[in-house]
């Protein structure tokens, strides 16, 4: 029997070719993300492929690839992948949850930190050598004890990001399609509509994922009813939200601030976003720690393995390929 060939579209952290012994795999060599024609060129012959979340796979990718069988992306959302195109050519699709849950709220905290306590703003004012002695209104920041939290999804990422929150004795709002028993048992969160949250809240984290319901749910009108020391927070999708929309309300200084892992045309940001002082920005390292991608990068062998040996594999998305559904 012919091996199987299998091409990752980037370097992992792991080396693959280790744990995929039993299997012909090609690793894209250059920067991320790979050019489209290469992609293109390369998925000809192969029988499963490993993407990112920059890459797009939609029907022209896959009207190259007659041999696919499975697309496995290293990463937890999957609107890159055109999922509901794979699924009527029998091509299953995995994802990497749960291992990068607690590193992406880690990151939501720290961002939530940077902002509150503006410490990208002091850190620079050190480093330019401006600093001349301590002041009683240097950095004026907010503290978070008391305040009330308002988490925007209340999936994986959001129930750990809320969790997390115990410290500093805040009350906590959640938006979820389903109530969330963990958060209402552990810390009494309540259930709300989206427009009482905006304007409860003085942390506002988005954990939701990018569909064609939630793309720009946050625009002007919900920046509107957000308060003016509100704080708002986006590791999940830059898409999610109006970029322009929220350039216009931090430059108008009508929220405190926001503290942004994604961005709606990333890599690409918006120009004004740079000028700012109330903003914190990060390249999408949700998930970037050695443990969370190490745990992604296994997961991803395991469902190759699992999908070629004839097994479900354990993190299937478009699972009606299997006969079961949810």
């Amino acid at each position: 029997m012919s091996r199987k060939k299998i091409f990752f579209t980037s370097k992992l952290v792991i080396n693959v070719e280790e744990y995929l012994k039993d299997f012909d795999v090609e690793i894209y060599e250059g920067e991320p993300p790979i050019p489209r024609e290469v992609l293109k060129e390369k998925v000809k012959d192969v029988d499963g492929l490993v993407v990112l979340l920059t890459d797009r796979i939609d029907a022209e990718i896959l009207d190259n690839a007659p041999r696919l069988k499975i697309v496995a992306n290293y990463a937890v959302g999957y609107d890159n992948i055109d999922v509901d195109e794979c699924t009527k050519r029998g091509i299953v699709v995995t994802n990497t949850p749960d291992v990068l849950t607690d590193a992406t709220a880690e990151l939501a905290w720290a961002l939530v930190f940077a902002v509150a306590r503006r410490i990208v703003e002091a850190h620079k004012y050190v480093e330019k050598r401006l600093w001349r002695g301590w002041s009683p209104t240097l950095f004026l920041g907010i503290e978070l004890k008391g305040k009330t939290l308002g988490v925007l999804g209340a999936g994986r990422i959001g129930q750990a990001f809320a969790l997390k929150s115990t410290g500093f004795g805040m009350k906590v709002v959640y938006y979820n399609r389903r109530p969330n028993e963990v958060l209402e048992k552990q810390l009494g969160a309540r259930k709300v509509d989206l427009d009482e949250l905006l304007q409860v809240s003085d942390i506002i984290s988005l954990h939701l994922p990018l569909t064609p319901e939630t793309y720009h749910l946050i625009g002007e009108r919900e920046f509107n009813l957000m308060k003016p020391n509100a704080i708002f927070i986006n590791t999940a999708r830059g898409k999610i939200v109006d970029e322009k929309a929220l350039v216009k309300v931090l430059k108008e200084r009508r929220i405190y601030g926001a503290g942004l892992d994604v961005f709606e045309f990333e890599p690409r940001i918006s120009e004004e976003l740079y000028e700012l002082d109330n903003v914190v920005m990060l390249p999408h390292i949700g998930s970037a720690t050695v443990e969370a991608r190490t745990k992604m990068a296994e997961l991803v062998v395991e469902n190759l393995r699992a999908f070629f040996n004839g097994e479900i594999p354990p993190t299937v998305v478009n699972k009606e390929l299997y006969g079961r559904q949810g």
